[in-house]
C-alpha cells in the first residue's frame, strides 16, 4: 500500500480579527499568519478497508470523529467518492511535536495535511485554491 509522510507547520498569529458569524457557525476572520519551525509529522497510508483510522502519540488527542484530520478525510471521502471506493479507507498516525491547544493550529494543520497527503495518494490532482 502507497504511503505519504507530511510536515505539518505550526502557525502563530500575528494578526486577528473576528469579522462575523457564518451561516455553518463558523467566523469569518481576517488573518495575518506566520508558520513556525515547529512541526507536526503526519502520515497518511492507504489500507485498502472502507475505513478511516487515526492514531497519535499524544494523549490529549482524540482519534475519533472529532479529531480534525479526520473530519477532513471524512469530508474527501463524501465529495470523491469514486475515489474512496476505488482506493479506500486510510490510516492517519499523527506524531505530535506541537502543543495540544497552544494555538498554534496544529489540529488545523494535521487536517490541512491529511487533505494534502489523500490529494496524492488518491491521485485527485486538486490545486492549492481547490484544496482550500
Amino acid at each position: 500500500m502507497r504511503s505519504y509522510s507530511l510536515i505539518a507547520p505550526a502557525k502563530i498569529n500575528l494578526y486577528l480579527e473576528i469579522l462575523g458569524d457564518r451561516a455553518d457557525g463558523y467566523h469569518e476572520l481576517a488573518m495575518i499568519l506566520q508558520s513556525i519551525e515547529l512541526a507536526d509529522q503526519v502520515n497518511i497510508r492507504a489500507i485498502g478497508t472502507q475505513a478511516i483510522q487515526v492514531h497519535c502519540d499524544h494523549p490529549q488527542v482524540p482519534t475519533d470523529k472529532t479529531n480534525l484530520a479526520y473530519r477532513a478525510v471524512e469530508l474527501m471521502s463524501q465529495q470523491f467518492p469514486d475515489s474512496w471506493a476505488q482506493f479506500g479507507g486510510v490510516e492517519v498516525t499523527i506524531n505530535k511535536n506541537i502543543p495540544v491547544a497552544a494555538g498554534l493550529a496544529g489540529g488545523s494543520t494535521n487536517a490541512a495535511a491529511a487533505l494534502v497527503g489523500l490529494n496524492m495518494l488518491w491521485q485527485l490532482g486538486l490545486t492549492q485554491p481547490e484544496l482550500q
